[in-house]
């Protein structure tokens, strides 16, 4: 059999069963991370990677995901068809292997998958596993077949259920509540955040994401189209629209080094911050690896020698940093590795010592090319690298002085925190909140064994739209990094933060339920994003939900967060119940922000996650920059009770 055809061979033989599936569903977090928000959606990627890994192999150029009316996933490709024939070593259809087998799949075969994605073969039987009902329907040969399970057990065997002239496969499966207790239901922007990113990874595909539990005026479902023609160059046009470039073009490359496919695209800006997004096999890595090592090698030998032969560094009395070369950077690097050996405490980081050295490679050619063609872009690049240097060595001189500051640096506490006596930082809590008033509030309401309080003078400093020195030192800020007993900085990474000396594993932002408060909550996590990134991914920033009515009536008294649970309350008493609005944090005594927002028995807080860096990253510099028109389209399309006045 000729290598070709052997390639193209995609048959039950081509499936391997690795093991059975019994701990899945007693462990799924083992397996899709959590059993959360998160974990639902993951779901959705795993049985997505499938379609993506046919399009890869070049058999699929077509994905239909969409959210059925019941709430259950159905993902449609045009791909090959998962082979239905009869697997000899299992004795049953390849498709049953498939879906009932963990680690069985055609990714395990070298000749039917060159890289794939997901979970590498675990994907799709682990999301049956988890699904209370899943049907598979194949088109392949002419034939349409069938197959239907529970829990991730068969029902009956593959059937054969009609004729078509159609290929690929159709996966629908509704997540088990008995797993997923804390939801079910699955965010229209988040699936729609991960289509979009999938079609610029893998240009040339069309993706449709269709919502049907929303209808329009029409009578049509929610809908989108994704589609790239460009890939990255266009990837890095959305992320940067709210950006300004201060070059005229993309630059970008996308061929194979080594055996090793690699797309790269980047732009400069004018912002103070470095944003790189990586990707292996379109997973994201956020926790970077040997791609992102090579990327930034070659990014900052290839600047750096243009720089040196262009004598503009002649002047510059200390040297400049690999830092300094990635201040106002917007790049994505996206590789395609036939094994990928992943690190890193979430699995997201690339270990393949062998994809250096090509990605580097790769990336100092892409540039060199660049730079020789386009030279006034390399001076506008070289001068705002100096100033960046410049702009480091005042920012190290502010971040010594917050330093100083710590507790660890013995110079004391913010005289505005009230600390708690716990020791322990697991247990202990801070507050972040909104003026004197509402902190003078706090400090009297809450439990001082485990509870510390900060209040926050007015508006902290945009730090989206300051450079690095202005942010250290603001003084509101200082005191954030003080009371929280962490800092910016360290010989080996300028950008580290030192995580492990963080005083509170709950970092509580509490603010007025009003539009001011609104603002006050986004200026402080934008900092927490660009200063204290790994604070909100390893889960320890919370947003406080305080209600926005009393309901009152003799001695029966009920809150409400919102403006449903306040007719419900008032219904319940009667229909004449005295209706207070709380404005701000201040209108409410100790005792009754303690039993609202400050209990940890009955307060509800709103843990922050990051399902995408690079959209978190779009939405922030959208929401906090300087271009008005999309914050305001933004504001009109997300805001239920928002004035727009100005």
């Amino acid at each position: 059999m000729s290598e070709e055809i052997k390639k193209n061979n995609y048959s039950a033989d081509s499936i391997q069963a690795l093991e059975g599936m019994e701990h899945v569903r007693m462990r799924p977090s083992m397996y899709i991370g959590d059993v959360g928000v998160r974990g639902l959606h993951h779901l959705v990627y795993e049985v997505v990677d499938n379609s993506i890994d046919e399009a890869m192999g070049g058999h699929c150029d077509t994905i239909g995901v969409a959210i059925n009316e019941d709430g259950s996933i159905t993902v449609e490709d045009n791909g090959r068809g998962i082979p239905v024939d009869l697997h000899k070593k299992e004795g049953v259809s390849a498709l049953e292997v498939v879906m009932t087998k963990i680690g069985a799949g055609g990714k395990f075969d070298k000749d039917s998958y060159k890289v794939s994605g997901g979970l590498h073969g675990v994907g799709v039987s682990v999301v049956n596993a988890l699904s209370v009902h899943m049907k598979s329907t194949v088109f392949r040969d002419g034939k349409i077949y069938e197959q239907e399970y529970e829990r991730g057990k068969s029902l009956y065997p593959v059937k054969q259920i009609g004729e078509t002239e159609k290929r690929g496969t159709r996966q629908t499966f509704y997540p088990d509540n008995t797993i997923f207790t804390q939801t079910t239901e699955f965010s229209y922007d988040t699936l729609s955040a991960r289509m979009r990113e999938l079609s610029f990874l893998n240009k040339g595909i069309t993706i449709t994401f269709t919502d049907k539990r929303e209808v329009d005026e029409k009578g049509e479902f929610k809908s989108e189209v994704f589609h790239s023609d460009e890939g990255l160059k266009e990837y890095i046009r959305y992320l940067d629209g709210n950006r300004e470039p201060i070059i005229s073009h993309v630059i970008s490359m996308d061929h194979e080094k080594g055996e090793i496919p690699v797309e790269v695209a980047l732009i400069y800006n004018t912002s103070y911050t470095e944003n790189i997004f990586s990707y292996v096999n379109n997973i994201n890595t956020h926790e970077g690896g040997t791609h992102l090592q090579g990327f930034r090698s070659g990014l900052t030998r290839t600047l750096k020698k243009y720089a040196d032969s262009s004598g503009l560094l002649d002047k510059l009395k200390f040297e400049i940093s690999g830092d300094d070369f990635r201040e106002g950077l917007t790049a994505i690097i996206s590789v395609k590795v036939a094994e990928p050996q992943f690190e890193g405490q979430t699995k997201t980081k690339l270990g393949n010592r062998e994809v250096v050295s090509p990605v580097s490679q790769a990336v100092g050619e892409m540039l060199e090319n660049y730079l020789e063609e386009n030279p006034n872009d390399a001076r506008i690049i070289i001068q705002k690298v100096i100033l960046a240097a410049q702009a480091r060595h005042a920012a190290k001189k502010a971040r010594e002085m917050v330093q100083r500051k710590t507790v660890m640096g013995g110079g004391g506490l913010p005289g505005k925190l009230s600390d708690c006596s716990e020791q322990d930082p697991a247990r202990c809590e801070v507050y972040l909140v909104e003026g004197d008033s509402a902190g003078g509030t706090a400090k009297q309401g809450r439990d001082r064994n485990f509870q510390a309080i900060l209040p926050l003078r007015g508006k902290i400093l945009n730090v989206e739209k300051a450079m690095h020195h202005k942010v250290f030192e603001n003084e509101e800020i200082r005191n954030i990094f003080t009371a929280l007993g962490v800092t910016v900085g360290t010989a080996e990474d300028s950008k580290a933060l030192n995580i492990e000396k963080l005083r509170y594993h709950k970092v509580i932002i509490m603010c007025d339920a009003d539009v001011d408060g609104s603002h006050i909550s986004t200026l402080i996590l934008t900092f927490f994003f660009r200063f204290m990134k790994e604070l909100i991914e390893e889960g320890h920033v919370y947003i406080a939900a305080p209600p926005l009515y009393l309901v009152k009536k003799g001695n029966k008294k009920e809150y409400a967060w919102n403006d449903v649970q306040r007719d419900q309350a008032n219904e319940r008493m009667g229909g004449s119940a005295a209706i207070q609005r709380y404005k701000g944090l201040g209108e409410m005594n100790a005792e009754q922000l303690w039993e609202t927002t400050m209990d940890p028995n009955f307060r509800t807080l709103r843990q922050v996650t990051i399902d995408s860096l690079a959209e978190a990253d779009r939405v922030f510099s959208m929401l906090m920059g300087d271009e008005v028109p999309p914050r305001r389209e933004f504001i009109e399309k997300n805001a239920v009770y928002a004035n727009i006045d100005a």
